[in-house]
């Protein structure tokens, strides 16, 4: 059965679908079998993987508001092993469509349940928010993967994220966990950055991963491509860094 993963940060500008578009591919290049679910109404994680948002014909909007399978709404992309559910712009629409429906908070998790088996990892890009389409993907997800920016206002992020996190655990998703947190856009020669560290590591003891992604423009230039960063250019340290976060947690999972 595949695990899902979410990766979430309901702050924006903290490498946060970055994040999801690279660590699905990268999973994907070890030879896993990978879905990335793109359910930010900014569809960036769509194109990032080189998919025409214009092309789309059904999408993660289906899914929770069309009741569509989630079989049709799949795409194949021109990356090894990857495959996604678009977003549409329609996802816009859908925070205050799902608020009339019934178990509109378990959407997602019910249409996944369907295909969940037939791959290793799903990751699912949410929304820079904590309304109910991300209370979707915490539905559906086994654990969430947070990439956070250490500045000084990462850890107020940290706690609102985690109180959410108890919600949902108490009313829909018992068995949530952290799967990690995640340092982007890093830059140890900061005295603030070594600060914030510290401060994430007693906040998460045991759950920051030892990889760290660090500040790169080729980073930001690889989405305009369409291109997880592996594929526009594999010698850069951002590449690097993403191909190393895929290894240990792919590791981290075989172990648990």
């Amino acid at each position: 059965m595949g695990k899902i993963i979410a990766v979430t940060n309901q702050k924006g500008g903290v490498g946060k679908t970055t994040t999801a578009v690279n660590a699905a591919a990268g999973v994907a290049m070890l030879g896993y079998k990978v879905l990335l679910i793109d359910i930010d109404p900014q569809g960036n994680a769509t194109s990032g993987v080189g998919i025409d948002k214009r092309s789309v014909k059904h999408s993660a909007y289906s899914i929770m508001i069309e009741n569509v399978k989630a079989e049709q709404t799949v795409m194949e992309t021109e990356y090894s092993n990857l495959s996604i559910i678009p977003s549409s712009i329609d996802l816009a629409a859908a925070e205050i469509e799902l608020v009339d429906l019934e178990h509109r908070e378990s959407k997602l998790k019910n249409s996944l349940a369907l295909i969940k088996g037939k791959y290793d990892y799903i990751f699912i890009d949410c929304p820079p928010s904590l309304g109910l389409i991300t209370t979707n993907a915490f539905c559906a997800a086994d654990t969430l993967l947070v990439p956070i920016q250490p500045e000084y206002y990462a850890l107020e992020g940290l706690s609102q994220l985690m109180n959410s996190v108890r919600k949902i655990k108490r009313r829909y998703n018992q068995y949530l966990d952290i799967e990690g947190v995640l340092l982007t856009m890093y830059d140890g020669r900061l005295n603030l950055t070594q600060q914030v560290v510290q401060e994430v590591k007693k906040f998460f003891p045991r759950k920051v991963f030892a990889t760290v992604i660090p500040r790169t423009v080729r980073l930001s230039e690889a989405p305009s491509f369409g291109m997880p960063i592996m594929y526009f250019d594999k010698s850069n340290k951002g590449s690097k860094a993403y191909v190393e976060l895929s290894k240990e947690l792919t590791e981290n999972n075989r172990r648990g």
